[in-house]
């Protein structure tokens, strides 16, 4: 994943050669999205792959997708329902859609930020996840053994960090979070409003 902007004709199949487990992350996000949002956002559409599996899980949902990238965009409008999902330009550093949401959730999108920025925007999602809201996280992590790096990283672009640390960021920002599935440098995070009891 050498460059930020990939040409969305070619970015399955350069993503499913850099990412040999691409299929498996995306099953297992969609898994942990489970079946009962009505209002989603997406962070990092890109094509629109994960927001199709969440959409077909969750049949009253409508979707907010945000990408930095135009032309990702309008390859992601061809597979999605029209009426069920509106996609912006936007970074993930700019100023998030306004919530509440049923569900956050962002494949292969979050590891482009630093340590400081994933902070920030797990800070930013927190104050826009509804009270039995769920953040699902499906991302290139740094794993405990270095033989377990699969995934080219750049570190220009990518910038990943390991669970640990990004489990605290999110404790940080008032979430509690799980990992419910791992496989070598990938991870699924789970987060949700911590109980004030």
């Amino acid at each position: 994943m050498s460059q930020f902007h990939w040409d969305p004709e070619a970015y399955l199949q350069l993503i499913r050669g850099e990412v040999p487990a691409y299929d498996r992350l995306q099953d297992e996000v969609a898994l942990a999205a489970g079946t009962d949002a009505e209002r989603v956002l997406e962070l990092g559409t890109g094509t629109g792959e994960s927001a199709r599996l969440v959409l077909d899980r969750n049949p009253r949902a409508h979707l907010v997708g945000i990408d930095s990238s135009g032309e990702m965009l309008t390859r992601a409008r061809a597979v999605l329902p029209t009426d069920r999902a509106r996609l912006l330009v936007r970074r993930l550093e700019d100023r998030l859609p306004e919530g509440p949401f049923d569900l956050i959730v962002s494949v292969l999108a979050v590891h482009h930020l630093d340590a400081v920025g994933k902070a920030d925007l797990f800070c930013r999602i927190a104050s826009i996840l509804a009270p039995n809201g769920r953040l699902v996280l499906g991302d290139v992590v740094v794993p405990d053994d270095p033989a377990d790096v699969v995934t080219p990283v750049d570190r220009t672009y990518d910038k990943p960090s390991g669970v640990s640390e990004q489990i605290q960021w999110l404790q940080e920002a008032g979430l509690t979070a799980r990992v419910p599935w791992a496989q070598r440098d990938l991870a699924v995070l789970v987060a949700e409003p911590q109980n004030e009891d």
